[in-house]
């Protein structure tokens, strides 16, 4: 398995959504009502101009694992298949705060043929590098309340909850 990080070239981030951040956000929709996705527009083609741009943005880092082949010049023509990603963005405290900057992940997926192959853990690894590369000292993130597997997960992971994210409807 090689992870390697997404770039921002459009071939590379077209394959990323169709194989690995739709089927992830078919799952999401599967579990949980708000992250329905449109049913009236192209993921793809909506998806495609946000991510390269959001690769392209400086604090935020994307890795595609590889399962086979990943030395192409592009991840477009990479033999391997996609196997899984994490997103994760820097979170640098305000001078107003005393805590340490975080590094937020903002999204992790692996696909069902890979998991409990440790590749959840070899992706929160190659973002403890990059957690240490930037100085940041802890890890932050969002889980969804019903994923009970991923919630077990962060859970060994020696993720602690701190606090809720609720929602209400502005018209309630």
């Amino acid at each position: 398995m090689t992870l390697v990080e997404l770039p921002a070239e459009e071939a590379s981030v077209r394959r990323f959504v169709e194989e690995l951040w739709l089927p992830y956000n078919r799952e999401l929709e599967a579990t949980a009502e708000e992250f329905s996705l449109a049913a009236d527009v192209d993921l793809v083609a909506e998806e495609l101009p946000f991510r390269l741009d959001r690769v392209d943005t400086e604090g935020y880092r994307l890795w595609v694992a590889v399962d086979g082949a990943a030395d192409a010049a592009s991840l477009a023509d990479a033999d391997g298949e996609f196997a899984g990603f994490v997103a994760a963005e820097l979170d640098e405290a305000p001078s107003v705060f005393d805590r340490p900057d975080r590094l937020f992940v903002c999204d992790i997926y692996v696909r069902e043929p890979y998991r409990g192959t440790g590749l959840a853990t070899d992706l929160f690894d190659r973002l403890g590098e990059w957690a240490r590369e930037t100085g940041c000292e802890e890890f932050s993130l969002d889980p969804h309340a019903d994923n009970d597997r991923a919630l077990a997960f962060y859970e060994k992971l020696g993720f602690e909850t701190t606090q809720y994210h609720m929602v209400a409807s502005v018209e309630d």
